[in-house]
């Protein structure tokens, strides 16, 4: 499949990339994506919940009454979790939400997502770029004459080019990220997919030759 590629005015070049069919033009699998998100939002947590459980509190261990003729339920420690600033019962504990995906899976995911961007008509090819000086300005400039500064965006570049990711910060619906640093839920996330032409190679590479999965 050939795409045009555009400048950041929003021009075609007259230049053409081919995103090869079998990482732009599969057969959309819903369960891998399914699998592939969960496990990145899973790794975003900390797991570092704790509460402290009775054998954990400062509390005397006395007896606090006698077992019989009180008239109320029978109680042998202060740190009962039914007493106020006991100990909590089945409480979170420190644990990690890290959860294992396949390569071959998440690889199929990410062809998924990239085949349900171009499907969709929500993703644009554009010519390397970078600015002189850092400045919000002239990335949202680019945005515009890419008709896209009203939608939740993704960047792909295939270079580095820092001042387009610093100009990129200050902007809320808007992420640049390297072509190692992509990801499904990245994708998934964005309403439209911008990728820099030096980009395509490395993704198209990196998902055959079984990389960065």
């Amino acid at each position: 499949m050939r795409v045009s590629v555009v400048d950041q005015k929003g021009k075609d070049t007259g230049r053409q990339v081919d995103l090869t069919k079998d990482v732009f033009g599969v057969d959309p699998n819903e369960h891998a994506l399914y699998l592939d998100v969960k496990q990145y939002l899973a790794h975003q947590r900390q797991g570092t919940h704790k509460t402290k459980e009775r054998a954990e509190i400062k509390g005397s261990t006395r007896k606090i009454k006698k077992q019989k003729g009180t008239g109320t339920a029978r109680a042998g420690s202060i740190k009962n979790p039914l007493f106020r600033s006991g100990g909590r019962t089945f409480g979170p504990r420190v644990r990690s939400y890290n959860q294992k995906v396949n390569k071959n899976v998440k690889r199929l995911a990410r062809k998924s997502a990239l085949s349900l961007k171009l499907k969709n008509k929500s993703l644009t090819v554009v010519e390397d770029f970078d600015f002189d000086t850092p400045k919000t300005k002239s990335f949202t400039a680019v945005l515009n004459s890419l008709g896209v500064s009203d939608k939740k965006l993704l960047l792909v570049l295939g270079s580095s080019a820092k001042n387009v990711y610093l100009s990129a910060r200050n902007l809320k619906g808007a992420e640049v990220v390297n072509d190692t640093e992509l990801s499904t839920y990245k994708i998934v996330n964005a309403q439209h997919l911008i990728l820099a032409e030096s980009a395509v190679n490395s993704i198209i590479s990196n998902l055959k030759n079984n990389k960065n999965s």
